[in-house]
């Protein structure tokens, strides 16, 4: 599949099908993270695959609130993968403090698209979850404290097809020169649409 395709492809998907995901695919999709940039080649990344069922319940039941009523499909995916930012190299911690930027958290988001990626290639669904209870996850996956965890992966085979996503117009994300928004520009060798997708 041509990459504009694949990115095309990818959704995050909140209905799975039941069927298992094997561990070997869940290595793949952390070798394709693997291969991610990331500032000062630091690799601040650490994945947990969830092959228990009864702690991806518990991680699952650490993803949703009875306040904030989301995520309640968490505990439908057949395989959560957590997401651990580490400590990173001096060269890039030094970068972050001279330059007031998180770039462990960059660097886990530029992974985080090539694991979803390459879940799209091989057939999966993803859902990237950023909101969840981050001390209660740590404890039941033993997360040293000074870590963070920085996202948890749904992965699954998806139970419905891949519906169309709503994009913005080209004109709106892309400029040459200086900012603007309303400019309306037509992209070149026709290789990008200016309608939403």
């Amino acid at each position: 599949m041509a990459f504009l395709d694949l990115a095309r492809e990818r959704r995050s998907v909140r209905r799975f099908r039941p069927d298992p995901v094997p561990e070997a695919l869940v290595r793949r999709l952390v070798e394709a993270a693997a291969e991610a940039p990331s500032a000062c080649n630091s690799q601040p990344w650490h994945f947990i695959a969830l092959l228990d069922p009864d702690l991806r319940a518990k991680v699952a039941a650490a993803c949703t609130s009875l306040l904030v009523p989301i995520n309640k499909f968490v505990d439908t995916a057949p395989m959560l993968v957590v997401q651990v930012g580490l400590v990173p190299n001096p060269a890039s911690m030094l970068g972050g403090l001279v330059k007031n930027k998180r770039f462990v958290s960059t660097d886990n988001g530029i992974a985080a698209a090539h694991f979803c990626l390459a879940a799209t290639e091989l057939g999966l669904g993803t859902c990237i979850l950023g909101w969840f209870d981050e001390k209660k996850i740590k404890k039941l996956l033993d997360i040293p404290a000074a870590l963070r965890v920085e996202l948890v992966h749904c992965v699954g085979y998806p139970a419905d097809g891949i519906r169309k996503a709503r994009r913005k117009p080209f004109g709106q994300i892309y400029s040459v020169d200086r900012f603007s928004q309303d400019e309306l520009l037509t992209p070149a060798c026709g290789t990008l649409e200016q309608e939403p997708r």
